[in-house]
């Protein structure tokens, strides 16, 4: 969105040598002498031939984190994702090492050394990182070194321009004011500092140093904004015309002298969806059979607390709109689908795609703890070993309501649904379904097994806190 902080911070490097060394010292130290040896006499045999090689390897960390930017900090790097691209580096330098300690036919290098080496390094050189990560957010949301931002346009999309920001303190953005033609009020707890034509005066009086357009379809506009943005040196982001959609990969590309924007269908390489659909199938295996003494002791809880079976079956839309059979714990009382036409004036999300009552008269006493905690939710480990769902993906959509989409919204359709997605584990019967949609096509767009792996994790406290589950 803003351009990120990328300066290199040389007491990063520092500290990853000393850790880096401790853990090399530690793994080398224990395998040849123990803590006794302290007070006696240490041993170290192979000494230089150990420090070249473990010179090679810190040499091949440092240069593997400067070229995936961790001697910086970007505030929009998640705790996460920072973490990753350390165990990433260290699993490559750590192949790159092995395959040398192999081909030079050192015999020497102890086996123990190295794995231990690899376990210290991934703990802690992830370990501080998460630390320094913590104070440098809680250092950001109290104030220190804040970027002041501007935002042109006080309509529909600069209010989400603005919840977005002030849900993140640690990204440090302090929005100074609005700017908009047609309103002179306070916007969401914001100032409107004038209209369009006081940029100039507005930036050079608030200290503006980063500067958000919302109103992309204004083109004359934006083009004289964009002018007095270069002229001033300031950082500049604009939202684009379709970023409620679903958004491809963007390349800038140039024909000739003339720029282009090239948006690219994403396209999902055949291995990542083998490993997908191999990870499904082996959680949800181990799942099943783990849980089995609790799937019969909610099915002998269901069958005694109201009349009906266990299992609710429905017909939904998977992949490309295939149609197959869901499985769940029977949550509502018996033939409750046809009481549903009743109940449809009551429907609590406004634009009427889908169908949420907060208090749904038909959810038994059992069937709403079952739904809290998603208990009702795990004999769609059945779907997923069929191969009709994933453990990851869109909720699968009943036919009444895709014949309520549009084109757009009918892309949630093109990857197999799933047990959780990124909608649940962000708010769930919260979302109004325009939300919903959103972050669906976000996954879409953006899905990698990684990505599947965190949304799997975010699952967990999601689960437990039972927040916007109805």
């Amino acid at each position: 969105m803003i351009r990120p902080t990328r300066k290199i911070y040389p007491i990063y490097f520092f500290i990853d040598v000393f850790f880096i060394t401790l853990s090399f010292f530690l793994s080398y130290f224990f395998k040849y002498n123990t803590v006794e040896s302290l007070f006696t006499t240490m041993r170290f045999p192979y000494l230089q031939r150990y420090l070249f090689i473990f010179f090679l390897w810190t040499l091949f960390i440092v240069v593997s984190f400067r070229r995936r930017n961790l001697y910086s900090t970007d505030r929009g790097l998640s705790i996460p994702k920072e973490t990753v691209r350390v165990i990433v580096s260290i699993f490559y330098t750590s192949v790159l090492i092995s395959s040398i300690i192999f081909f030079a036919q050192y015999k020497f290098f102890s086996r123990q050394i190295f794995s231990h080496s690899f376990l210290f390094l991934c703990i802690s050189l992830s370990v501080w990182r998460i630390i320094k990560r913590l104070i440098i957010r809680d250092l950001v949301a109290r104030g220190y070194h804040n970027i002041n931002v501007l935002i042109v346009g006080a309509g529909k999309v600069g209010k989400i321009v603005l919840d977005e920001i002030q849900k993140v303190p640690w990204w440090g953005f302090r929005v100074v004011g609005v700017l908009d033609d047609k309103k002179d009020e306070d916007f969401n707890g914001v100032s409107v500092l004038g209209k369009i034509s006081d940029f100039e005066m507005v930036v050079k009086q608030y200290f503006v140093d980063e500067v958000i357009i919302t109103i992309p379809s204004e083109k004359q506009i934006v083009s004289q904004l964009i002018e007095k943005v270069k002229a001033m040196h300031l950082g500049l982001g604009i939202v684009p015309e379709n970023f409620e959609g679903p958004l491809m990969i963007l390349n800038v590309n140039y024909l000739g002298i003339m720029p282009l924007l090239t948006y690219k269908e994403r396209k999902y390489h055949p291995t990542a969806l083998a490993l997908k659909r191999l990870f499904d199938f082996t959680v949800s295996f181990i799942s099943l059979l783990i849980g089995l003494p609790l799937y019969i002791i909610i099915a002998c809880v269901i069958k005694f607390d109201s009349p009906g079976p266990v299992f609710y079956r429905q017909k939904r839309a998977g992949l490309k709109g295939k149609p197959f059979k869901v499985y769940k714990f029977r949550s509502m009382v018996k033939d409750a689908d046809k009481m549903k036409e009743e109940l449809l004036e009551k429907n609590e999300v406004c634009d009427g795609v889908i169908f949420k009552i907060k208090e749904d008269p038909r959810i038994t006493k059992v069937g709403r703890f079952l739904r809290r905690y998603s208990l009702d939710e795990f004999p769609q480990l059945f779907n997923v070993l069929k191969g009709d769902m994933s453990l990851i993906g869109p909720r699968p959509p009943t036919f009444d309501e895709v014949e309520k989409y549009n084109y757009i919204q009918m892309q949630r359709l093109s990857i197999r649904p799933g047990i959780t997605g990124l909608s649940q584990v962000k708010g769930r019967s919260t979302l109004t379904f325009r939300r919903w949609v959103k972050w669906d096509l976000w996954y879409v767009n953006n899905w990698s097994f990684g990505l599947d792996l965190r949304i799997l994790w975010w699952t967990i406290p999601a689960v437990i806190k039972g927040q916007g589950a109805y």
